[in-house]
């Protein structure tokens, strides 16, 4: 099927990373035959998340620091699609904007950088990290930690931790993967930590009202990633979560059966709680039914943190 208008723009983040995922769904594209290589290109956008690195970003506006500039651009028509990590796209998008396809989901671990394991951190270690959700599975397995705030890029946050700031901290496996860092850091066993909900999964969005770019990118979607990412995603709504929130979850298939597996902590790490129950992939009442077993035997300290 052939594009029809002259070019056909791809907006990305500027980050290394985001261009590497942006440049992946290019050569997607490519691969399919949904448009010439001549005819495509990748349009950087800066975001307000990457221009404000001294604060979490949960104080200053949540995943939507991500999202506003891009969604901004998409639906002026000045790009044609949006790729975004989906663990970093708030739960609720603009009814105008359709998560059209995603990739091949990546390593959905948590790599340690800085220590072969959590246990071999000295006492009292300082480790960096901006993701409640680790800081909270951080403080549960080890309470004598001290977490600090730490943001930035991959190569800044690596030079962070090489100049001495913090002993350690905590990368995605598919991020440092995809920049050809497979020597960086050690992947952490998700028996030991949960991922992000949608952690490891690249996404394209377009315009709802736009059919042609949606049958275009539905050419490269991965259906097995798209499924599990959604269910995930869909337990993010049924939690009500937001950024302050502590959650983990992981949807996989085998078969013709995903299991979703979630927890949810206490900002300190104190208190925890696990649930994870089965059904047919297309089952959209799956992630509500994980959410209700986690709300009802949370406690109120947990609770409070997804109202």
């Amino acid at each position: 099927m052939a594009r029809t208008m002259s070019r056909f723009r791809i907006g990305s983040r500027g980050s290394p990373l985001a261009l590497t995922q942006a440049n992946m769904v290019r050569d997607a594209l490519i691969a399919a035959r949904a448009v010439a290589p001549g005819d495509i290109e990748v349009v950087p956008i800066r975001t307000t998340g990457d221009k404000i690195q001294d604060r979490a970003l949960a104080e200053i506006g949540g995943k939507a620091l991500w999202t506003r500039e891009l969604d901004r651009a998409l639906l002026a028509r000045e790009i044609d699609c949006a790729v975004h990590s989906m663990k970093d796209v708030e739960t609720v998008r603009p009814e105008s904007i359709a998560i059209a396809a995603m990739l091949p989901r990546a390593d959905v671990r948590d790599r340690l950088v800085g220590a072969g394991s959590i246990g071999a951190l000295r006492e009292g270690a300082v480790v960096g990290t901006s993701s409640p959700r680790r800081a909270a599975q951080l403080r549960r397995l080890r309470p004598d930690l001290k977490i600090v705030l730490f943001r930035g890029n991959v190569d800044t946050r690596l030079a962070r931790l090489a100049a001495g700031e913090v002993d350690a901290t905590l990368l995605a496996a598919a991020g440092l993967e995809r920049l050809r860092r497979h020597d960086v850091g050690t992947a952490i066993p998700l028996d030991v930590m949960l991922p992000a909900p949608a952690q490891g999964a690249i996404g394209i969005e377009c315009r709802r009202d736009d059919p042609l770019v949606h049958a275009m990118l539905t050419r490269i979607d991965h259906l097995q990633t798209h499924a599990c990412v959604l269910a995930e995603r869909r337990l993010l709504a049924a939690l009500n979560a937001d950024c302050h929130s502590p959650v983990a979850a992981l949807a996989t298939i085998e078969g013709a059966i995903m299991t979703l597996r979630a927890e949810l902590l206490s900002e300190d790490g104190a208190e925890h709680i696990f649930a994870q129950d089965a059904g047919a992939p297309s089952d959209q009442e799956l992630p509500v039914a994980v959410a209700r077993g986690l709300l009802s035997g949370a406690s109120a300290e947990i609770r409070r943190l997804f109202s």
